[in-house]
């Protein structure tokens, strides 16, 4: 019974997630007043229910992770090495052309795609990961270690596209003063709490229990929590830009194409880059998820601290999610068709 339910609801996971997007649009347009009674539980430029949605949604699968294996799966030298050129170089790179070249009249979110590209996913990939059958030990590893490259070169990156390439590309440059803690709490707040807590979760379990009890009786439980939490980050998301969507259909239009466009490309150049180098089909849909995906948060974060909440560049650091979700939903099914043909 267990693998019939298991089974329909990956199935059916596709219908949900549209659902809940449907759902939330509905609200934001039904009750108008529910954005800012949402906005009003945030400290700072962090939304409260959405980052208990976020790190609700990671634990499962972060408690599954068998820790002592993540240096293993790093002795893929050539792997790790071609993951963080195509993500740190090619990503950011990719974005800033498709940014320049369908939002050239549109400054401000030119300038909010940009900011969006320049830090790769430390949230929901551990989520499409584990749609996917990826390596949860090469995912959390492939996580932490973009994490710290965000800490220490997230500013350094946004000075070099904003002040450098934008003047090269017939732009005027954009100063944004962004600090390293800055960086930092934002990282630590969507990563390094699921993350503490997850570790706590399986170390604290298999000393007290065993590791058969963590496996067949606690993940099980808890594994049904990470769709229950994505569904209800999407229908908060939906419904806190709701009105937006509706309003501005075209201006949401206008900086999906690019994204969607990005996020094709990179998974899939990734997807069999890596598939040619040898990789196997987990480490592969792994390595494909880690560069597809951006670290909305942080954009979503330096959009509204540097430009404003009402800013364009804010607005489109709100859409990115938006469009991330049914797209890397619907490259999940596309990654587990490959599976089938995987040799």
């Amino acid at each position: 019974m267990k693998n019939k339910k298991l089974n329909f609801v990956d199935r059916y996971l596709t219908l949900w997630i549209f659902l809940a997007m449907g759902i939330g649009v509905a609200i934001g347009n039904i009750f108008p007043s529910i954005g800012s009674s949402i906005n009003q539980f945030s400290i700072g430029t962090t939304n409260i229910p959405l980052a208990i949605g976020l790190i609700i949604m990671m634990i499962p699968p972060l408690v599954k992770v068998d820790f002592k294996k993540i240096p293993i799966v790093f002795q893929n030298r050539k792997l790790l090495i071609i993951s963080l050129l195509i993500t740190w170089i090619v990503g950011p790179f990719l974005m800033f052309l498709l940014a320049t070249t369908f939002l050239k009249n549109d400054p401000e979110y030119l300038t909010g795609l940009i900011i969006i590209g320049l830090a790769p996913c430390i949230a929901m990939v551990i989520v499409w990961n584990e749609l996917a059958g990826g390596n949860r030990e090469l995912a959390a590893g492939l996580v932490g270690i973009n994490s710290l490259l965000q800490v220490f070169f997230f500013s350094a990156y946004a000075y070099f596209y904003l002040e450098i390439m934008l003047p090269l590309f017939g732009f005027d440059s954009i100063q944004i003063d962004l600090s390293f803690w800055e960086v930092a709490k934002t990282v630590g707040i969507y990563l390094g709490l699921p993350f503490g807590i997850a570790v706590f979760l399986r170390y604290w379990i298999s000393n007290n229990k065993d590791e058969t009890y963590l496996n067949t009786k606690f993940i099980p439980r808890i594994s049904p929590f990470t769709l229950y939490a994505l569904l209800f980050t999407i229908v908060v998301m939906f419904s806190l830009k709701g009105q937006l969507i509706a309003e501005l259909p075209f201006d949401v239009l206008k900086i999906a194409l690019p994204l969607v466009i990005f996020f094709l490309v990179m998974f899939f150049l990734m997807f069999f880059v890596a598939k040619c180098s040898g990789a196997t089909y987990p480490e592969t849909a792994t390595v494909a998820f880690t560069a597809s995906g951006n670290n909305f948060e942080l954009a979503i974060a330096v959009a509204i601290g540097v430009f404003g909440l009402n800013s364009g560049q804010a607005f489109a650091g709100v859409i990115g999610p938006l469009v991330e979700v049914p797209a890397l939903i619907l490259l999940v099914k596309a990654s587990l068709y490959f599976k089938k043909h995987f040799r």
